[in-house]
C-alpha cells in the first residue's frame, strides 16, 4: 500500500464522543420502561444498564447501544435490504468522522487495543464520565468496574456499563452497526491510515435472535461478511484505491464461502486461528475524493447468508 500508518502525538480533541454518549446514556435510563431495560447501581456506584440479559431489550435499544458505541459521532437507523432474492430488515449506518467513531470508539477490541488505536489516531479525549459497552451475557461486577475505572483514570462511580448479549434483539443491531468499522478495520490491517477517510456509510441486514450466543455469534458476522455493502470516501488516488479496493472485502480471505459458525467449528472455536482478514463487509466502494473516481469489489452472498439465518 501507498500510506501506513503513523505514530503521532496525541491531541486532546473537542468531539465530545464521551460527554455525547454519556447524554445518550442519560436519554436510555430516562426511557428506561420503554426499552424494556434496566438501570441499577452496583456498590462501588458503577451504573449499569441491563439491555438483554435478564431484561428483553429491543430493536429501540439496540439503536441506542449503537449511537453509543460510535460516541455519538454515527447515525444509525433501520431499512429494508435486498439480497439476492430475498428481503431482509436491515440497518443503515453513516459517520462524517469514521476513523474516531468507529476505531477510536467502536472498535469491538477497544479495551484491549485502545492504546494502539488512540496513539495511530492521534485522538485523545479527557472526560468527567466514561461508557462501556459489553457484548456478554455477564452483568458487570464490582471487581470488573473498578478494573475498568483504573484504565480509564475515573472512579467507579463516574462509569456507565450498557450490557447485551449476541443472542439479543439489541445485542443484534448493535453487531449490524459495525458494518462500517469492519471496513475500516481491514483497511487498517492491511496498513492504510484510516485517517484518510473522509465519510462512510454502510448497510447490513439484521440477524434473528439465535438460540444461543455462538450461534449468534455466526449469524451476526454472516450478516456483514455476506449481506453487508460499505461505501467510503477517501482522500486517494486512484492507483492506491485502486488496489485498496480489491483487499478490502471479505471475498478476499482465505475462509470465506461458509456460514461462519462452521468456520468457528473448523478452527475448534477459536477465534485467532480464524483468517484475520475475513472480517470486512461483503462488498465495498472506494472513492477518491480527489479524482471523483470510484472502485468497487466484492459481491453479497444471498446463498451463505440465508443458510445461515434461516438453519436452526
Amino acid at each position: 500500500m501507498g500510506s501506513q500508518m503513523t505514530t503521532v502525538e496525541p491531541q486532546v480533541a473537542s468531539l465530545r464522543m464521551n460527554e455525547t454518549a454519556s447524554e445518550i446514556v442519560e436519554s436510555m435510563v430516562d426511557q428506561a420502561d420503554v426499552l424494556r431495560v434496566r438501570a441499577y447501581r452496583l456498590p462501588g456506584g458503577a451504573r449499569v444498564i441491563d439491555a438483554g440479559v435478564e431484561m428483553e431489550g429491543g430493536f429501540d435499544a439496540g439503536l441506542i447501544l449503537s449511537e453509543i458505541c460510535m460516541g455519538g459521532l454515527g447515525n444509525v437507523n433501520f431499512t429494508p435490504l435486498q439480497v439476492g432474492n430475498q428481503s431482509y430488515p436491515g440497518l443503515i449506518v453513516w459517520t462524517d468522522h469514521p476513523a474516531v467513531a468507529c476505531m477510536a470508539s467502536q472498535y469491538a477490541g477497544w479495551a484491549i487495543s485502545v492504546g494502539k488505536f488512540f496513539e495511530k489516531l492521534g485522538y485523545e479525549e479527557r472526560a468527567e464520565n466514561g461508557v462501556l459497552v459489553l457484548e456478554t451475557r455477564t452483568l458487570p461486577t464490582d471487581e470488573v468496574a473498578a478494573w475498568v475505572a483504573e484504565k480509564a483514570r475515573l472512579q467507579p462511580a463516574q462509569l456507565t456499563f450498557v450490557v447485551a448479549p449476541t443472542a439479543s434483539l439489541a445485542g443484534g443491531v448493535q453487531i449490524s452497526a459495525r458494518i462500517v468499522e469492519t471496513g475500516l478495520h481491514k483497511m487498517e490491517t492491511l496498513g492504510f491510515d484510516v485517517r484518510r477517510v473522509v465519510s462512510a456509510l454502510g448497510t447490513a441486514p439484521l440477524s434473528p435472535v439465535a438460540k444461543n450466543d455462538l450461534r449468534a455469534i455466526g449469524r451476526t458476522n454472516d450478516c456483514i461478511l455476506y449481506g453487508g455493502q460499505a461505501r467510503f470516501t477517501v482522500r486517494a488516488g486512484d492507483a492506491e484505491l485502486e488496489q485498496l479496493a480489491a483487499q478490502v472485502p471479505a471475498s478476499a480471505s482465505r475462509d470465506y464461502g461458509t456460514p461462519f459458525y462452521e468456520i468457528f467449528e473448523r478452527y475448534d472455536g477459536d477465534f485467532y486461528k480464524i483468517d484475520p482478514l475475513l472480517f470486512s463487509p461483503g462488498e465495498v466502494w472506494l472513492t477518491s475524493s480527489e479524482t471523483g473516481k470510484t472502485f468497487h469489489a466484492g459481491r453479497l452472498n444471498p446463498e451463505v447468508l440465508e443458510a445461515s439465518l434461516y438453519k436452526p
